[in-house]
């Protein structure tokens, strides 16, 4: 048995590198589950796994056990709607990577990817990208949106990935890290991990002027070593974020601001809505709770709420 770390995921085939550098291509055997859920990939990137070497020259092995995470960040398959989908484990920090044009910001898409990493209260660092391209109005709305996200407590700084300075900053915040890059296609991931290793020379793709969409260019997750020391996790682009694996009070648990306000209202069990004697409400309405992120957070509990009990309770 040897232990090596799961650098990068292609479906059906997992990369294992082991201690002295080797990377074997690997099978798993048996069924891996995740608290009794459904799982396109039940191996992450990022997984630290015991494998059995079936043939040292070809490099090839099965992965017989994952060892237990300290974390991972799970998200709804958007092929197969009652499965789950693991992007990465064992991660320091997420660096989700926005852009407020090409493609055009998506109302919301910030608060769906915080509820993918805030169960598990890892550090998520908010990346404005594509700064150069920002117009005054862009500029405005990234003013608003850093006084919410910042004053709740997380990162949040625009850059431009064609400045050394920009990328000065975003190099200390990766150091001695294991941080999942993750973001909608398009955004400039690519970009931005080639600046960090040009060495790697992914393969980036122009955002279509007229759908102001980006193209998929990373297609599985992968792992790569820092020069200057840490690792990144790249993810493939996300378009839509769903949440089959959520009842309403996850959701509601999982905004960190409403779940501190939370503790003053009169039922325990409030859901922030239509309940009277909510301290969240009320919140808002003093405005010490954004009406921006209740706005989103409503939104998504409808659509918890629409999705077909069994589909919920079938994983």
């Amino acid at each position: 048995m040897t232990e090596g770390l799961v650098v990068r995921s292609t479906g059906s085939w997992y990369e294992v590198q082991i201690q002295d550098g080797t990377i074997f291509k690997c099978r798993i055997r048996g069924k891996f589950r995740l608290q009794g859920m459904k799982l396109t990939n039940p191996v992450a990137v990022g997984d630290q796994v015991d494998i059995e070497i079936e043939d040292d020259e070809e490099q090839t092995a099965t992965i017989s056990k994952i060892h237990p995470r300290l974390n991972y960040v799970v998200r709804q398959s958007p092929r197969q709607k009652h499965f789950l989908h693991l992007l990465a484990s064992n991660i320091d920090q997420a660096i989700l990577i926005i852009t407020m044009i090409k493609p055009r910001f998506k109302l919301g898409f910030i608060d769906r990817f915080l509820l993918m990493t805030e169960p598990y209260h890892i550090p998520v660092h908010i990346l404005f990208n594509k700064s150069d391209l920002y117009k005054s109005e862009d500029f405005e709305m990234f003013e608003m949106l850093k006084d919410i996200y910042g004053g709740i407590g997380y990162n949040v700084n625009l850059l431009s990935a064609q400045e050394d300075e920009d990328l000065s900053v975003i190099k200390a915040i990766l150091k001695d890290k294991v941080s999942m890059i993750a973001g909608q296609s398009g955004v400039g991931k690519s970009t931005l991990i080639n600046k960090i290793l040009p060495e790697l020379d992914l393969k980036t793709a122009e955002v279509s002027d007229k759908s102001e969409k980006g193209q998929h260019t990373t297609t599985f997750a992968h792992l790569f070593n820092l020069d200057f020391g840490g690792q990144i996790i790249d993810t493939p682009g996300i378009k839509n974020l769903s949440f089959n694996n959520f009842e309403v009070m996850d959701v509601a648990h999982n905004f960190r601001e409403f779940f501190e306000y939370s503790t003053g209202c009169k039922y325990q069990d409030c859901s922030h809505r239509n309940e009277p004697k909510c301290a969240v409400k009320d919140a808002v309405d003093s405005g010490e709770i954004s009406i921006f992120r209740y706005q989103n957070y409503v939104q998504i509990l409808e659509e918890v709420e629409d999705q077909n009990y069994w589909e919920r309770h079938s994983m």
